[in-house]
């Protein structure tokens, strides 16, 4: 079709603003509405609805969103992809058919499946192929999870198939996120499987746009001059046939689209200058960011290269329970009362194979002018096989008041309300594609396999060592916010963290500066960790990968930021040494 595609994006995850397609449908005119509701854990969640009720297993609440807006997404031609499918991709297709049906809306619905590899397992394994960790190389039979949810990565030329075939709304399962985007992208442009220039940009675009708000100020470290950041606005893609991009909003909504904003979700949740995908291979070190308009950045320059030989299967399993709780202490003393807090726990849970975790969360202040200002918030997290022992160790804190430290109160409301809860773990491996079954369903029944990509590169991530020490120069001791801006995030067990300057003269000083060995003292919860250090010159950037920062994954580890999120900013209030001139 002629012209640039217009994508715009609605959810970022399950459980981002409901009202986000309402917003949509009274913003600018686009011609595609994408969806991504599914993190790495949500899968789990709704596999568990879907292994209690068949029928269900899909991000219900799409229904309620979609439902007043059916008249009017036929009448403007505009498509909607989702990947809120779950594991019932089938199930929300027919649900949404019966809202269509019952809108009298003239739209047709197909869904894309083949991503649940669950019940293939034992056979994968038989037929050689060992599903081994990414993390550790260790073979799926060493785990210590029997899984319940194994879902491969598809890519976006099922999405592509289905929109060719006719589909107004296209219902997907486990596709990646930036497939969102690279299939309407594909099908509204016919590129072909080897346009891999074209293709690594629509991933790029997808990935700037999965995230919502993440690209117009939401989650931003200059969030402070960002105008209308109390609800900014979602973010539109506008993908010409070369794949130059520019990111955009709706006009009038909240937020702001800048070359920043832009960056930091450029920088998030990736593992290096190379991003993979189903489809391409994308060198995000090509990436070229330019303002040319008032929340317009124009992306250009992406490179793309073939896709790996294999995709990444996500699989949880059940791995016992765990609990929260909290309480506080205040003053004086404050290491040495958590520490009996910690003592006291330990006895309550009185189980040697359980797991748990007392930490102070902030610091009490010199000579505080209010109570709050001495006072610190203790978590207490606890994992066991069984619910007893947490069980046990709630209702014990209860009956603390008379026999722990002094000033000892707790949130009770929070307390009365805590229950064991199910642990998961988390398995990321890899599958040859050529195993993984990609199928496009129609309204009619009719069925369209999807191919593999033929021509397949084994990808290499480059490392960037170390650059040489720059010329001494005066300096100040500032927290390193005030220069450097960061976005972290999360992959599996590793924690990532991109730090970037939005001044070119100051890029040569961040990459002297940030070394790995200056990431590991600037964080020292990563003694002993392995970290890969990446450099972006075109965005300013240096990038690390904390390896194994987050144990096996955020939905079992005890940390209190699980999933790695505020680690930027942490690092941003570390104290470092700028040239004067810089500040």
């Amino acid at each position: 079709m002629a012209g640039p595609i217009r994508i715009a994006g609605f959810s970022g995850y399950l459980g981002d603003r409901r009202s986000a397609l309402d917003e949509a449908m009274a913003g600018d005119p686009v011609d595609v509405l994408i969806g991504d509701y599914l993190a790495e854990f949500t899968l789990a969640m709704l596999s568990a609805r879907h292994r209690n009720d068949p029928s269900r297993g899909y991000v219900e609440y799409f229904l309620t969103q979609l439902e007043p807006h059916l008249p009017a997404i036929a009448e403007r031609g505009t498509r909607v992809v989702v990947n809120a499918g779950g594991f019932n991709p089938a199930g929300l297709a027919e649900a949404v058919r019966r809202l269509v049906a019952e809108a009298g809306a003239d739209l047709r619905v197909a869904h894309v499946e083949g991503d649940n590899v669950l019940p293939r397992l034992d056979a994968l394994q038989a037929e050689g192929h060992d599903l081994a960790s990414m993390d550790t190389g260790e073979p799926l039979s060493s785990w210590r999870g029997r899984p319940v949810a194994a879902n491969a990565y598809l890519g976006g030329w099922g999405i592509a198939t289905a929109l060719g075939a006719g589909a107004d709304i296209v219902v997907c399962g486990r596709v990646t996120d930036a497939s969102l985007t690279v299939g309407p992208a594909a099908w509204w442009h016919e590129w072909e499987r080897t346009d891999f220039d074209q293709l690594a940009a629509a991933v790029v675009a997808g990935h700037i746009i999965e995230c919502g708000p993440h690209a117009t100020g939401g989650n931003f470290s200059g969030f402070a001059e960002i105008p209308g950041v109390i609800a900014p606005g979602f973010p539109i893609a506008e993908i010409d046939s070369d794949g130059t991009t520019v990111i955009t909003k709706h006009s009038g909504h909240g937020g702001a689209v800048t070359v920043d904003t832009v960056t930091a979700q450029l920088v998030y949740e990736i593992q290096g200058p190379r991003y993979l995908n189903p489809d391409v291979t994308a060198h995000l070190d090509t990436v070229r960011l330019s303002e040319v308009g008032p929340d317009r950045v124009q992306l250009s320059g992406t490179t793309g290269s073939p896709p790996p030989p294999t995709t990444k299967v996500a699989l949880f399993a059940p791995i016992g329970h765990q609990i929260v709780t909290t309480l506080y202490a205040t003053g004086l003393d404050i290491d040495e009362k958590v520490a009996l807090i910690r003592e006291q726990a330990a006895a309550l849970l009185d189980d040697p194979e359980a797991e748990l975790d007392v930490s102070a969360i902030g610091v009490a202040a010199e000579d505080p002018q209010r109570q709050w200002d001495a006072t610190v918030q203790v978590r207490i997290m606890a994992t066991a096989a069984e619910r007893e022992p947490l069980q046990r160790l709630v209702a014990g804190v209860g009956q603390l008041y008379l026999s722990s430290i002094p000033g000892f109160f707790t949130d009770t409301a929070a307390r009365q309300a805590a229950t064991p809860s199910t642990r998961i773990d988390y398995w990321p491996a890899l599958l040859d594609v050529g195993a993984v079954g990609h199928l496009v369903v129609l309204d009619d029944g009719s069925r369209i396999e999807v191919e593999p990509s033929s021509v397949v590169e084994k990808p290499s991530q480059p490392e960037h060592p170390d650059p040489p020490a720059l010329e001494p120069r005066a300096t100040r001791r500032v927290p390193l916010g005030r220069v450097a801006h960061a976005r972290a995030g999360d992959k599996g067990g590793n924690s990532n963290v991109g730090l970037w300057v939005s001044d070119p003269d100051a890029w040569p000083w961040l990459r002297s500066l940030l070394t790995a060995e200056e990431l590991h003292r600037l964080m020292p919860e990563a003694e002993g960790l392995e970290i890969v250090r990446h450099e972006f010159p075109n965005l300013g950037a240096v990038h690390f990968v904390l390896r194994g920062l987050l144990g096996t994954g955020g939905s079992s580890n005890l940390r209190v930021d699980p999933i790695g999120k505020a680690v930027g900013e942490f690092l941003r209030a570390r104290l470092v040494d700028v040239p004067e001139e810089l500040l």
